[in-house]
Parts: C-alpha cells; sequence; structure tokens
C-alpha cells in the first residue's frame, strides 16, 4: 500500500503528543494552546518538570539561560533512546543526566567553550561533534535505539540554515512533508 503524503502527515500526528511544564499556569496554558493550535498535536499541560520529562523521546527545555542554575531533571527520569535538546543551556540538567548522554552534541565546540570561560556549562561532558560533522557523516549519529544523545546548540544560523537544505532535499527526495504557510 502506498501512502500519499497527507496519510503520512496524519501517522505522523497520531503518534506525537506534547507535555508542557511552567511553573506559571497562565504562561503554561498560553503556551499549551497556542502549540496545539499551531501544531494541531495534543498538548497536554502537566504539573510538575518530573512529569514532562518522564517516559518523553523527545525532551526540549526552554528557560532562562542561568550562570548558577538550580537543576532539576534527573538521569533516572530518562528512559533509553531519548534526544534531548537543551534551549536553556544547562541550566535544567543535573550534571549525572547529561552525563548519562551517549553523545553530546554541540553546534560550536569553540563557542561553548567560550560561554564555559564565562562561567556557564561548570559540569557538563566531552563533545563527541559538532552538528556538521555528523550530518556530513564524518562522525556518526545514532548508532542503536537505546542510545541518548543531548545536542546543547547555542545557535549558529548558517548551520540551521545548511541543516535545513539537507532536511528540504531529503523530504523531496522522498516526496514527504507539508507545505506550511509561514
Amino acid at each position: 500500500m502506498k501512502l500519499n503524503n497527507r496519510k503520512i502527515q496524519w501517522l505522523i500526528q497520531e503518534k506525537l503528543r506534547g507535555r508542557a511544564y511552567d511553573p506559571s499556569t497562565i504562561s503554561q496554558q498560553r503556551y499549551v494552546d497556542e502549540m496545539a493550535k499551531k501544531t494541531g498535536l495534543t498538548i497536554q499541560p502537566v504539573k510538575t518538570s518530573h512529569a514532562a520529562v518522564e517516559g518523553s523521546d523527545v525532551i526540549v527545555t526552554a528557560g532562562p539561560i542561568l550562570k548558577n542554575p538550580s537543576p532539576v531533571i534527573v538521569k533516572d527520569w530518562l528512559r533509553s533512546g531519548i534526544f534531548a535538546c537543551p534551549l536553556d543551556f544547562d541550566s535544567y540538567w543535573k550534571p549525572e543526566a547529561m552525563h548519562s548522554m551517549g553523545k553530546f552534541c554541540t553546534d560550536d565546540t569553540e563557542q561553548l567553550l567560550y560561554y564555559r570561560s564565562l562561567g556557564y556549562f561548570k559540569d557538563i561532558p566531552s563533545v563527541y561533534a559538532d552538528l556538521d560533522q555528523i550530518v556530513l557523516g564524518r562522525k556518526p549519529g545514532r548508532e542503536n535505539d537505546q542510545e541518548n544523545i543531548m545536542s546543547m546548540n547555542l545557535g549558529l544560523a548558517i548551520e540551521d540554515v545548511s541543516v535545513a537544505v539537507r532536511v528540504f532535499e531529503r523530504a523531496k527526495k522522498k516526496g514527504i512533508g507539508h507545505w506550511l504557510a509561514i
């Protein structure tokens, strides 16, 4: 049976569900409503960061970037095979949780080390690879379904654009994807 793009999109959306935690219930509900409307996905508000993280396949944290954080995410909350992307540096990840990753990547090691010299990233794993090394096939990405990977992206627009081009080319070649009005 050949699936068309609309069927594939529906299958993906049926599987994807999100959970959102914010200490402010007003901000949390606003985010849940906005993301559900934008994505068409079910976004469930939860009462704790633990409830947001436990059992998740993908974990994205997006709080304030802090030099002296009080991290809450612990290794025991993580299942095998996760992908983690802290947009807030290491503000919400305890060192033991970060050190439990099979691969710790970044978009620019030199930039990460520079921020470390300013007092951020006090206890993080060694960098396995910059993302461009994985995208270009110079280093392997995920090597098994149980491997936990964290990508600590600091925000290099040139790499975002180059990765986006590769994703677009692959999707076009496979005949998958959906145009979105921006």
